[in-house]
């Protein structure tokens, strides 16, 4: 979830569960820092193509050190760069070529004179040394920053969890999502006896000769900022394959015949979203679940598991259906992420649906693969419960502000109500698919996810995307009675609404298509005989005048 975890602090008000992360949006009251972090100015107009971090954490101080190499490809003649990095954190020193750089910091952004102008089109590349004690999660994932804890021998344990706040609350990098690293590789020092495990492959390990023992690792793909991380900790590994992807486990000591047993869920897991979505993203990085001390992340290729072994939701179910605690929440939703959030990316923060949205769908997606279609909708109902349809859930844009935290469950009901206007589950699945294979490794935002689906039916998706994307309330469903006639019509914010809509009469569904106009039905129908078909369509309650 955006990181997963976040899940909808909203939903989760009924439910007595916290979910994670924080909702960043500011009612509009938005500041120089938001401007500096959320829009693109000149001094960004460059493409990043690596980032080579070379750090060394030191456990007992709280305090890591070392440097960010980052090399780009000018999209405009650039004398000076954006870099973010937090106010807390101390910029040692930027070098070009190995010249010292001057630099002006302005909030969490540092904007760096270049010695030789890089030309547009044109390789450039800085060396960022940097230290100091980042910011300390209170709560995370709820709130980001480090993790330093210990596990039940009292060993260190340490994990990251930034997504929303920002990964340069830890590392300089350009903090933005509509650009990713080409590769990133991590050179992470830690005490002996304990390992670090990162995104992507492991290069190796050397001992330092200093009480530090450096492990690497390397991606080969396009990385969310975000995602970058490290896990430090006295690690167990076990490892498995899915066909040609490695499946690799990283747990406590304590936990590993537990961890054995509970990360079986992968492969039927991998079976479904093969089957659904599409190859896992990322098999020249591998999968890895890595125990952490917080509940979970989405990191790519390096997912977080903090879900104590248990089934639902550490221990509960989201939908209140019972269908949530079939499986392990944490596993399946973040590991979603891979395909919608990882992959494919939002290009503006304010399209965080696109990765929530779709990734809670994926936990429908496979209660269908195991349980099947009754039970999956039965369990998308279920996680209505907690919505409140006050706010839209895109936010504003160029100033890092995401939206309401109903993009999670809104955002996967709209999906299922859109498969229900197909009226086709064979183009649904043909169509989902389509999507996520070909904006495979892509930044994309809104209108582009709009137009694929709506290039899929004869049905205009326009007004619905609009109604329940850009506006707070669902679209509302009346029915009365006029001259001896059933009339219907849609409420709604959105002027010329148009959807078809199921409703049950009898046992027998019967689809219509209300407008903004009464209209009436074909059928003659007493309105108490009337029924929508809630399970497949999301809408507020028939109004019956």
């Amino acid at each position: 979830m955006k990181n997963l975890i976040l899940m909808l602090a909203v939903f989760l008000a009924t439910s007595n569960i916290s979910c994670a992360q924080v909702l960043s949006n500011k009612e509009g009251n938005y500041t120089e820092a938001d401007s500096l972090r959320g829009s693109l100015r000149l001094e960004r107009t460059f493409d990043v193509q690596k980032y080579h971090l070379k750090l060394k954490v030191e456990p007992e101080k709280q305090f890591i050190s070392g440097s960010n190499t980052i090399s780009f490809i000018a999209e405009e003649d650039l004398s000076i760069i954006q870099i973010d990095l937090f106010e807390n954190m101390k910029v040692d020193s930027v070098l070009q070529n190995g010249k010292t750089l001057a630099y002006e910091r302005k909030h969490n952004a540092i904007f760096i004179d270049l010695k030789e102008t890089v030309k547009s089109d044109k390789k450039g590349e800085i060396q960022f040394y940097y230290s100091g004690e980042p910011i300390v999660a209170k709560n995370a994932p709820w709130d980001g920053g480090f993790v330093w804890d210990q596990d039940e021998n009292g060993d260190p344990w340490i994990g990251v969890a930034v997504q929303g706040t920002g990964a340069s609350l830890w590392y300089p990098n350009k903090d933005h999502q509509s650009d990713e690293p080409e590769e990133v590789q991590l050179d992470i020092a830690v005490p002996n006896g304990l390992m670090n495990v990162s995104n992507g492959q492991f290069l190796g390990e050397k001992d330092l000769g200093n009480g530090f023992t450096e492990w690497s690792w390397k991606t080969v793909n396009p990385i969310n900022n975000y995602n970058v991380m490290i896990n430090i900790a006295n690690y167990e590994h076990f490892s498995d394959s899915y066909g040609d992807l490695e499946l690799d486990y990283f747990v406590l000591p304590y936990n590993l015949e537990k961890a054995k047993e509970q990360f079986k869920e992968v492969k039927p897991m991998m079976d479904c979203f093969y089957e659904k979505l599409g190859e896992y993203p990322f098999v020249e990085d591998g999968f890895k679940l890595i125990e952490t001390p917080y509940l979970g992340m989405e990191h790519q290729s390096a997912v977080a598991y903090g879900n104590e072994y248990k089934m639902g939701y550490l221990g509960n179910d989201l939908s209140g259906t019972g269908i949530g605690l079939k499986w392990d929440y944490i596993i399946i939703h973040e590991s979603g992420h891979e395909w919608y959030g990882n992959s494919i990316t939002a290009k503006d923060i304010a399209d965080m649906w696109i990765h929530e949205g779709f990734t809670s769908y994926t936990e429908a997606v496979y209660v269908e693969c195991r349980w099947g279609k009754e039970k999956a909708l039965e369990y998308l109902k279920g996680t209505r419960r907690g919505l409140g349809n006050n706010a839209p859930i895109i936010g504003d844009y160029g100033v890092n502000s995401e939206g309401s935290g109903d993009m999670y469950f809104k955002g996967a009901n709209l999906l299922n109500t859109i498969r229900s206007i197909y009226d086709d589950d064979e183009l649904w699945w043909k169509t989902l698919k389509d999507y996520t294979e070909t904006y495979k490794h892509q930044i994309i935002d809104t209108e582009t996810t709009e137009n694929f689906f709506n290039e899929a039916t004869d049905v205009n998706l326009d007004p619905i995307f609009e109604q329940y994307l850009r506006q707070a309330d669902l679209p509302k469903l009346e029915f009365r009675k006029r001259d001896g006639k059933t009339q219907t019509r849609w409420v709604t914010d959105v002027e010329n609404f148009k959807m078809p809509v199921d409703i049950l009469v009898e046992g027998k569904e019967i689809r219509i298509h209300p407008t903004n106009d009464w209209q009436n039905l074909k059928h003659d129908i007493e309105l108490d005989e009337i029924k929508v078909n809630e399970l497949e369509f999301y809408i507020a309650s028939a109004y019956m005048r």
